[in-house]
């Protein structure tokens, strides 16, 4: 009887452990979804026809890779931090994802964590058809 109480302490820590590394993996793997989600979201915005659907465009870009990610598009916050539509505009697309609290294999993502943010900018190409002014990229 001597040792059960070192077994039980030494299994306390490594469960307790193993929360922590699933805890800071589910932040990792928030980011990586975000970060896909801000680039994309960029992306779509720059390539749009016109400033009327680019942030339409760009918040479907951002809703399909956090989707591809198996996040729940809903909860995500997409929004154009800077620039506007433009020729040699730059623009800087944020999105917003609250992390879970820690995410269990075979278990799912369970909890709030704290909110995993990312940003990309893009370029609207100067010599691109269809936009007004000059290309004057300076």
């Amino acid at each position: 009887m001597g040792g059960l109480e070192a077994i039980v302490f030494g299994l306390l820590i490594f469960v307790t452990g193993t929360l922590i590394a699933a805890s800071a993996w589910a932040v990792v793997d928030t980011k990586f979804a975000t970060a896909a989600a801000a680039r994309e979201a960029a992306r779509s915005y720059v390539e749009a026809p016109s400033a009327q659907v680019a942030g339409a465009d760009a918040l479907q870009a951002a809703r399909a890779a956090l989707a591809g990610y198996g996040r729940s598009p809903g909860v995500a916050a997409v929004r154009l931090v800077s620039g506007d539509f433009g020729r040699c505009r730059r623009i800087t697309i944020e999105v917003s994802y609250p992390a879970p609290l820690v995410s269990v294999p075979f278990v799912g993502r369970l909890g709030r964590g704290e909110t995993v943010r990312s940003r990309h900018a893009e370029l609207i190409d100067p010599y691109r058809s269809g936009l007004p002014g000059g290309a004057s990229c300076g």
